[in-house]
């Protein structure tokens, strides 16, 4: 990667990756594109232009204007918010991924996106889920991530577009607000712990679902877009993860350091159905064995950076 076109680089995943890879590649190397304009660095740190990504001509036009290598697909509409408004979660996730793969193999370009553990279903096998098991989700958010696992490898298998991506569990960061995921609790908690020392849970006791702490999934990206693309096996949808946890093994990582915090649970019918439909834990032995992943942070670690950098963040 040299230079690089990032779509949805206000969002959760964006905001961050936008940073590093300015902060590793150069600013000028890395263009930042979302539908708005934001009070935030990712504008005003390097180039940055508005983009629809259902628009193809005008990604196109940016691909050719920057001279980009690689694409970073990441515009999407995350689960709960998927469910509430299913038909225009296909036309963006859908829409706006075969354009950045046309666009990528127009242009010849590398390319990333996301999928998620979104893209498992209740019959797929709930511990140390593999790499290659069935995946029948029950969600439009899951459809989804599956129609895109399995275009990213038709647009390398029929095109040679050198497609990568990693299944992503919950995002756990301190940076950018909670944006409408299933385990989006897993950051409200955070921010809850400090400024009320109480949380009330959307999702019941004893939920386990898959986390990772965000420079974790910052790092897994840009390693597995360098790797060497001849060890690469599986190329899309990679399982990838940190921890498997429930809303009360975040309260009790908290109560180390804040040993008055609460728990209490009002449980959201909808995103409690999306919860169950998921793994409680995930096997990442072939990101492991292919590209070498492995986490730097436990839910301990995590939890003592969180409450460190968001103490900061919040004054």
């Amino acid at each position: 990667m040299k230079k690089v076109l990032i779509t949805g680089a206000l969002g959760q995943i964006g905001s961050e990756l936008t940073t590093t890879l300015r902060e590793r590649y150069g600013a000028d190397n890395i263009i930042a594109t979302d539908i708005r304009r934001a009070d935030s660095e990712v504008v005003t740190g390097g180039p940055f232009e508005i983009l629809d990504v259902t628009d193809y001509n005008k990604m196109y036009e940016l691909a050719q204007k920057y001279e980009v290598d690689t694409i970073m697909h990441l515009a999407a509409l995350l689960s709960a918010k998927a469910e509430n408004n299913p038909k225009f979660a296909w036309d963006l996730n859908m829409g706006g991924l075969v354009n950045a793969l046309e666009v990528a193999r127009e242009l010849e370009l590398k390319f990333f996106t996301p999928s998620s553990i979104g893209a498992f279903g209740p019959t797929t096998p709930k511990f140390k889920t593999p790499q290659d098991t069935i995946q029948r989700p029950t969600t439009m958010y899951g459809v989804n991530k599956v129609s895109g696992e399995l275009l990213c490898d038709y647009y390398f298998n029929r095109f040679g577009v050198d497609a990568r991506g990693v299944r992503f569990p919950g995002l756990i960061s301190y940076v950018t607000e909670p944006g409408g995921g299933t385990t989006d609790y897993a950051v409200e908690i955070y921010y809850e712990a400090l400024k009320n020392k109480k949380y009330t849970s959307y999702i019941a006791e004893g939920t386990y679902m898959d986390m990772m702490y965000m420079p974790d999934a910052i790092n897994a990206i840009i390693q597995l877009m360098e790797a060497d693309a001849g060890k690469l096996e599986h190329r899309n949808a990679f399982n990838v993860t940190a921890m498997s946890a429930a809303p009360e093994d975040f309260a009790r990582a908290i109560q180390k350091h804040i040993p008055e915090f609460e728990i209490d649970y009002d449980v959201d019918p909808i995103r409690q159905t999306i919860a169950e439909s998921w793994p409680d834990s995930i096997d990442a032995e072939c990101a492991a064995n292919e590209w070498g992943f492995k986490p730097e942070f436990d839910i301990d670690k995590m939890t003592e950076d969180m409450l460190k950098k968001l103490k900061e963040k919040l004054g």
